[in-house]
């Protein structure tokens, strides 16, 4: 079993809540609430601007151009393929893309982002890949087992369930698990276990970020 196989099933608990939670059911069912989906997308759009630092800094932090070139690849898909899609819908939905940038973001999206931008500050390209690793791949998993259920393509949110379970969005996640078992092949066991705690961490924050947005959190002072 490689090593992103193993942190995976680690995590199974925790992503199957995830797949289970009513805001995910509700993205393939139709019944999310417009209102839930607008500040999720508000949300999910502040979160992306750091998911895209963290890319950069891995560039830069690349001791090689392939690994350079992927995490290169990583941002721009980030940069204008995913927070296109929530331009596009928040223009659907009335959002302006000002009104985007200005979002403050939940305590929960607080929190995450500044998990990973620490990871990413202070820690390898491996623990980078272990902290953003739960978001890239779980979406992709979460958007493939949506398109597989009957009458997802009914769905007002069909155009999220396509970019999510899409070929090319699970090519990125591919990549970045095979440059984690790459990396992890040559780590001592101290600093695998940093990775899957790292790891497990994402995918709580995860599962927060859906729960979250069902509740449309609000710093409470």
């Amino acid at each position: 079993m490689s090593f992103s196989m193993e942190l995976r099933r680690l995590a199974e608990p925790i992503w199957q809540k995830e797949m289970e939670h009513p805001f995910v059911r509700g993205l393939v069912t139709g019944e999310l609430p417009l209102e839930t989906f607008q500040y999720y997308l508000c949300q999910d759009y502040v979160y992306l601007i750091t998911f895209s630092r963290v890319f950069a800094i891995a560039a830069a932090k690349s001791h090689d151009l392939q690994t350079m070139d992927e995490f290169a690849q990583l941002l721009h898909a980030t940069l204008h393929e995913e927070m296109e899609l929530h331009r596009k819908y928040a223009a659907e939905f009335g959002i302006s893309r000002e009104e985007l940038e200005a979002t403050v973001p939940s305590p929960t999206a607080y929190a995450y982002t500044s998990h990973l931008v620490r990871t990413a500050y202070e820690g390898t390209l491996a623990d980078i890949l272990a902290a953003v690793l739960p978001c890239q791949w779980g979406y992709h998993e979460i958007g493939v087992r949506l398109a597989r259920e009957p009458g997802w393509e009914k769905s007002p949110y069909k155009d999220w369930i396509a970019t999510y379970s899409s070929d090319d969005f699970g090519r990125l996640a591919d990549m970045m698990r095979q440059r984690l078992d790459a990396l992890a092949g040559g780590l001592d066991e101290g600093h695998k276990e940093r990775l899957r705690q790292l790891f497990l961490t994402s995918s709580r924050y995860e599962y927060l970020f859906w729960e979250k947005a069902w509740q449309q959190e609000t710093w409470p002072v």
